[in-house]
């Protein structure tokens, strides 16, 4: 660690980090249709919703690709924790499981894994908070890859994308009321691997009407 590392405490990038930086030296072409697009689907279970304080305790994902939800891409990984909340416990109900794994071994796992990739969540922005978290000792700051929030582009797609915020419900904007609107069977819920496949459904669902406003590209996609 050299004597500005170690001044400002800024953690030195890692192999690992340094190529899945590498991947975004080329960027996606805004010309590139949505249904050649590939979108990584991703959901995080907790130990609170303390992002300085929490951290992940299970990391569920599923790609698209060719606007098919690809069943062989799904991740469902444990993560290694020593703090136990007993009311997030009661909602995703993880304790320990024996196949947790320690943090720099999923952050090895992770990276190779969202490639350069569309991240797609629902309130995507917490997900992500806690990804940087976990990825942060290994000297990635933030993740690069374009992301899509189902939450937000389903207000946008109702409302319109200059919609006044304070006429939203956002109740009405929930991954469980958007999956009944939609009428995506649910099931699974409060699960990393689960919540993820119910917000790829949900994605493809948006992407149908957004087709139908014209929003056909990846640069379509960004700007919404």
């Amino acid at each position: 660690m050299t004597w500005w590392e170690r001044l400002f405490k800024r953690p030195i990038k890692t192999t690992m980090v340094k190529r899945y930086e590498e991947k975004f030296e080329q960027k996606i072409s805004k010309k590139l249709p949505i249904s050649e697009l590939t979108f990584v689907v991703l959901d995080t279970e907790t130990t609170g919703l303390d992002i300085k304080k929490d951290h992940i305790l299970a990391f569920g994902a599923i790609k698209i690709i060719g606007n098919r939800i690809k069943v062989d891409t799904a991740r469902e990984h444990f993560l290694k924790s020593s703090k136990k909340s007993a009311s997030s416990i009661k909602i995703h109900e993880i304790i320990q499981p024996t196949n947790a794994l320690p943090l720099r071994e999923f952050v090895r796992s992770l990276l190779p894994y969202l490639g350069n990739d569309i991240l797609v969540a629902h309130h995507a922005g917490f997900d992500l908070a806690m990804l940087e978290k976990a990825t942060l000792p290994f000297g990635l700051r933030k993740i690069l890859n374009p992301v899509v929030d189902t939450g937000d582009l389903a207000i946008r797609l109702e409302h319109g994308i200059r919609y006044d915020p304070s006429r939203i419900n956002l109740k009405d904007y929930s991954l469980d009321a958007l999956c009944e609107r939609y009428k995506i069977p649910i099931y699974d819920r409060h699960n990393a691997a689960g919540d993820a496949f119910l917000t790829a459904q949900l994605l493809l669902k948006l992407l149908k009407e957004a087709e139908k406003k014209g929003i056909t590209t990846f640069g379509d996609l960004m700007r919404w």
